[in-house]
């Protein structure tokens, strides 16, 4: 499995409300974008934002990647601060 991870700044709650009810609305990222699961964590005090973007192969994360960097950035619930590409070695659960 592989995951992007995308730093947000500057994120508002008023932001993030609209950006994740679009997402609800709109049942999930675009249809071009092949996630397994999307994980969005939200730092009110501090207005920050991180987002999971997670995929199959690493084909599909790198595909995904070309859409999602091409969003207008009115889309993204603040300023992109830094983007991961990375390969999950290790998930723990309760």
């Amino acid at each position: 499995m592989y995951v992007r991870v995308v730093r947000f700044s500057d994120v508002s709650a008023d932001r993030m409300h609209k950006m994740v009810a679009r997402i609800r609305e709109e049942g999930g990222p675009p249809p071009e974008v092949a996630t397994t699961g999307l994980t969005v964590l939200f730092d009110e005090a501090q207005g920050t934002a991180v987002v999971l973007q997670h995929f199959a192969t690493a084909a599909d994360m790198e595909a995904g990647a070309s859409v999602m960097s091409a969003m207008d950035p009115g889309e993204t619930p603040g300023t992109r601060a830094s983007v991961d590409m990375c390969e999950l070695t290790l998930e723990l659960g309760a």
